[in-house]
């Protein structure tokens, strides 16, 4: 089957090229179904904290998404092609979209009705039903002006404008404001970015890049994420960015940096690369085969206020081209937990950001600074214990609830079952789950099966009462 690619009339919506004739879409592809086993896919995908995030009744394989960028409007006009498999009988099914003007849809190569509907549901009826266990193709064409959410209590994510391009950062729900997407975390796929934009402009996005294409004045950059990825992980970057590239010492893990030009400094990017590789190194050593073919860093003034976890590549958002070694080891570790292993619903958030947040620990503790009990020491008598660490509530997921409170259940947990036990589970953790989503009862099952103990009333203490869990439960 041909890749799917942005077609000549949609790059001429936003002026990269001139009106030319459309082309000509495939035979719709017949899909047996009967009526009766029909029915319309949920509008949502469970998750109690966004139940809106989501739909159900498919699960998405793959995500080809061919958009076009004007610098001058800010406008985009793109064509997402989703392969996805349907999980029952559909009669019609929804995807997550924010604002932009659909101009049409197609399933399996042929027109279909579609309608909007709430905040962000783009609500498809294709012309045949599709049956339980069919594979079928979706191919949405927009345009628009891309805007970011300002959530009051989670910050800003999306499309986020920047004084010369812009940068998508999806977390939790930010995917759906550029492109048409199942935005659940449980519902992980392979993408591919195929990004236009006026010739000087440099592109980053998830994974790994072919060689730009440059005709017309405009210059296309693709990026293939192969490995499965949750929609708040991915992102695009734009801009004018100076672009490194090399290896992690000793790998074949390819390392790209991208710093944007208006903080770069002679050498930054090397120097980020090198950095990002010693850390990442350390990490292998002590949580097991890095999960994904490349890494590096994106580090640009955005105006987010924080750092976040982008699979493969973390984007650091900062006004200096260095990182601290810190926040280097707390997003990288997300690449193993968070990025590799994903939590199935957003309750569960300490899985990732419990986890960054004791691998800072551990590595401050392996390169002469404070040591993990230390740290837990610290922490343990000045933490506010209010919150269940493993249900902290929609508005508290980005909460010291959540960072700290789950890197002292961890250090609790090591000195419950041993250092080398402990070791040995984040390996097994790791690997067991590698590009699968989990629950934290999954976790638990892991750690009692590594440890050989029954650790039930440990974890009801740690992570499911709101007080001040007793130490005797760490010994």
């Amino acid at each position: 089957m041909p890749r799917p690619h942005l077609t000549v009339s949609a790059l001429a919506l936003v002026g990269l090229l001139p009106t030319a004739p459309g082309l000509a879409a495939p035979a719709p592809a017949a899909t047996p179904a009967t009526a009766a086993v029909l029915r319309p896919g949920a509008p949502g995908a469970g998750d109690p904290y966004f139940p809106d995030m989501g739909n159900g009744g498919y699960d998405v394989s793959s995500y080809d998404i061919a958009l076009a960028w004007n610098p001058a409007t800010k406008a985009i006009a793109a064509t997402t092609t989703i392969k996805a498999v349907a999980t029952q009988g559909l009669s019609r099914f929804n995807l997550d979209l924010k604002g932009l003007v659909v101009q049409s849809v197609r399933v399996g190569g042929a027109s279909a009705a579609y309608s909007r509907s709430g905040a962000q549901e783009l609500v498809i009826t294709p012309p045949k039903g599709i049956a339980k266990g069919a594979s079928f193709t979706v191919a949405v064409t927009y345009k628009g002006v891309p805007k970011a959410i300002n959530d009051p209590t989670l910050g800003r994510s999306g499309w986020v404008a920047t004084a010369d391009g812009a940068v998508a950062l999806n977390q939790p729900f930010g995917a759906a404001t550029y492109f048409p997407v199942n935005d659940t975390p449980r519902d992980k796929a392979t993408y591919i970015h195929r990004i236009t934009v006026p010739t000087g402009y440099q592109v980053i996005a998830n994974g790994e890049p072919t060689a730009p294409m440059t005709s017309g004045g405009n210059t296309t950059y693709v990026w293939k994420m192969t490995s499965p990825m949750a929609s708040e992980l991915s992102s695009v970057a734009i801009g004018r960015y100076t672009v490194t590239t090399g290896t992690v010492a000793g790998t074949s893990i390819r390392s790209i940096s991208a710093i944007a030009k208006s903080i770069d400094r002679t050498g930054a990017g090397a120097r980020l690369n090198t950095a990002t590789g010693a850390v990442v190194n350390w990490q292998r050593n002590r949580f097991g085969a890095y999960p994904f073919a490349s890494t590096g860093g994106l580090v640009a003034p955005i105006g987010v206020g924080y750092a976040l976890e982008v699979q493969g590549r973390p984007v650091y958002d900062q006004g200096s081209p260095t990182v601290s070694t810190g926040l280097l080891a707390h997003e990288l570790a997300h690449q193993w937990f968070g990025n590799s292993v994903t939590p199935k619903q957003w309750k569960d958030i300490w899985l990732n950001e419990g986890f960054a947040t004791y691998a800072e620990w551990l590595y401050d503790e392996a390169h002469g600074g404070p040591t993990a009990q230390q740290q837990f020491t610290a922490h343990y008598n000045s933490t506010s214990w209010t919150g269940k660490v493993a249900d902290p509530g929609r508005d508290h997921i980005y909460d010291g609830l959540v960072y700290t409170r789950g890197a002292l259940t961890l250090h609790a947990l090591r000195n419950r079952i041993g250092t080398a036990t402990f070791d040995k589970l984040l390996r097994t953790w790791a690997a067991t789950y590698r590009g699968r989503n989990v629950t934290t009862a999954d976790f638990i099952a892991t750690a009692e099966r590594v440890s050989g103990k029954n650790l039930d009333a440990f974890f009801q203490d740690w992570l499911y009462e709101s007080g001040k869990p007793s130490l005797r439960s760490a010994q």
